[in-house]
């Protein structure tokens, strides 16, 4: 067919859903409607291309336009390969848009279940607001993640997948407890931002497997007066509420309020006091001198003046380099902390020179310099204090045993630590006298002493090498009676009765009695030994064998020798399970302080309760 006769070329349109490059050089006039007729955009001639094959096409340009036809064979090049195998541009496009229209999961899928599963235990462990399901970028990441899955709502969240989570949870810990034969607790009481009162309530005790458990039962809303009979029924109610008899329980940890000691006096619960709260009121009564006043106020004021100066840090970061001192700050210190007192003393003495540098320039600060005899006085708390400051971080453990430590601590105060002697200063030896006699006189009544000795004994590390020479005939035969206790509680009732009953049954299928069994009954009738011998021949084997070496675990010792020593390891997991501090209360509130925040302060105490549980036992 020739051009169009008309005064001018007709405008060829493209073909519709075209796809090869060839299809650049051919169209189909405006009024071929269905496209049928195919047209060389250079020639105007009708090529056939039946059913869109472009074969015809690529030969019309080879035959009759060269260089068209090179033209389109480079750009063809540069496209890559149209084989099906291998996706083109405009496919992968299609496959993208096929993924941002796929379909949702159902919320009944498995894939759902287990996308929301894992957004409520992040929510719960990591103690972030129920919020953060609302915000864009945690919602875009997980829409990154997977394009199927569509985040439930903050309500959802809050009223069904995390009181789940908890019931769940709660249910295991409850499981889990029920078979423990023995454990000890830690309390303490807590406000919030919100000036909510609350109780915590901490269970801990070894395991089968002889592991150092420790779970966090409660933070309950404690709204009552905090008096000691207040505090004695919270306490009841709480171990009532997770079937948890009084009489396994053997010892609570608390601090030094009085109301937490009556509480436990009322309930009739051994108590030991926190170590940690001990020795800082031992230091805090040793530090009762005005020069000790006078010197750790100036400090402060020192510390302070930095603290609110960035001139002051800077001039103190150009010091420190010329005087190749560590480029260490200043600390602050926290009045219920006294290991923050000794951090803060012992760095601005590591940086004396460079503190006078920077203050001797400044006629305004001069007089923050401490003088000499200020600097004698920081010396001898630090000298008196230092060696006490890991003494405490060791004690507060929940993963390993520290009640078995109080009593060599408390020898080595004695005997190295804290013993007077003639190469420090008298301020040094007063300062260590003071400490040692608070510790002797509240570590002194019986109840406390003998819990202590009894939990050394059990630790193969120690065993009753700290205690007294007239302790150890008691501990020895307290030791023995409790031994004997466990031996008949496991026996129960004698075995007759339940042989008479064995008789009376009737035997499906009667065996011959063979020769063994006439021994069998003789040796359970008459026992080679006692029981009492027996339980003192375990005690005197335990005592007599090697220690163990301090630095090991007196668990995995106990693991290996439960068989050995049967009555003794179940000993062990009663006593050794007691804390030496309340740390882990105080832990617990760390925790419930990072959940009640600014951003969260309205809370109710229930939501608190289950969180901080939560965040504890996950």
């Amino acid at each position: 067919m020739s051009r169009a006769a008309s005064g001018g070329e007709e405008q060829l349109v493209p073909r519709k859903g075209s796809t090869s490059i060839v299809w650049g050089f051919f169209g189909f006039a405006e009024s071929d409607a269905d496209q049928k007729a195919v047209l060389c955009k250079e020639c105007r001639r009708v090529v056939s291309a039946p059913q869109g094959n472009t074969t015809n096409l690529f030969n019309h340009l080879k035959k009759h336009h060269k260089p068209k036809y090179d033209e389109c064979m480079k750009a063809k090049a540069n496209a890559g390969p149209q084989n099906p195998r291998q996706c083109s541009a405009p496919a992968q496009a299609t496959i993208t848009a096929t993924l941002h229209r796929a379909t949702p999961y159902p919320s009944t899928s498995q894939r759902h279940a287990e996308i929301t599963d894992a957004i409520t235990f992040y929510l719960a462990k990591d103690m972030c607001p129920i919020n953060t399901v609302n915000n864009e970028g945690f919602k875009s990441m997980v829409k990154t993640l997977d394009k199927k899955y569509v985040i439930p709502s903050r309500n959802y969240f809050s009223k069904v997948a995390l009181p789940a989570l908890y019931e769940k949870r709660r249910g295991e810990i409850e499981r889990e407890i029920t078979a423990v034969e023995y454990f000890a607790t830690t309390t303490d009481l807590w406000s919030s931002r919100t000036m909510e009162p609350y109780l915590s309530l901490t269970i801990h005790y070894i395991d089968d497997d002889f592991t150092m458990k420790s779970r966090c039962l409660q933070t309950s809303f404690f709204p009552q007066d905090h008096t000691g009979e207040a505090i004695a029924q919270g306490l009841r109610e709480a171990l009532a509420s997770w079937s948890l008899p009084e009489e396994r329980q053997v010892c609570i940890t608390t601090d030094n309020g009085s109301n937490v000691v009556k509480a436990a006096s009322l309930n009739k619960w051994m108590r030991l006091q926190c170590f940690g709260h001990r020795l800082h009121l031992a230091i805090e009564n040793a530090m009762k001198d005005p020069r000790i006043d006078r010197a750790v106020g100036i400090c402060k004021k020192l510390v302070s003046s930095f603290s609110y100066s960035w001139r002051r840090k800077k001039e103190l970061a150009r010091a420190q380099k010329e005087l190749k001192l560590p480029e260490h700050g200043l600390k602050t210190e926290c009045p219920t902390r006294w290991g923050s007192r000794q951090a803060m003393i012992e760095r601005v003495l590591e940086q004396q020179r460079a503190i006078s540098q920077v203050l001797s320039s400044d006629r305004k600060a001069r007089h923050l310099i401490p003088s000499w005899q200020d600097t004698e006085i920081l010396e001898a708390i630090h000298k008196s204090l230092h060696p006490l400051t890991e003494f405490t971080d060791a004690l507060s453990s929940e993963k390993y045993v520290s009640v078995s430590f109080v009593k060599p601590v408390l020898h080595l105060f004695s005997s190295s630590i804290l013993k007077v002697n003639d190469d420090v200063s008298e301020l040094t030896n007063t300062i260590r006298k003071k400490i040692l006699t608070y510790l002797e006189e509240k570590y002194k009544d019986p109840e406390t002493q003998e819990l202590l000795d009894m939990a050394s004994a059990l630790d193969p590390r120690f065993k009753l090498r700290y205690a007294s020479e007239d302790r150890v005939e008691p501990i020895q035969a307290r030791l023995v009676s409790e031994m004997a206790a466990s031996v008949s509680m496991e026996q129960g009732p004698s075995d007759g009765g339940t042989a008479d009953r064995a008789e009376d049954t009737p035997s499906t299928s009667k065996k011959k009695k063979t020769l063994g069994s006439f021994f069998k009954v003789t040796e359970r009738a008459s026992p080679a030994h006692p029981p009492h011998q027996a339980v003192a021949s375990e005690l005197q084997s335990y005592l007599q064998c090697a220690d163990l070496d301090s630095e090991e675990n007196p668990l995995d010792w106990w693991r290996e020798h439960q068989r050995v020593y049967p009555r003794l390891s179940k000993l062990a997991k009663k006593y050794l399970s007691i804390p030496a501090t309340s740390a882990p209360s105080e832990r617990v509130f760390s925790t419930g302080g990072n959940i009640v925040t600014c951003l969260r302060s309205s809370l109710k105490p229930e939501s608190v309760d289950r969180l901080v549980f939560l965040a504890k036992n996950l």
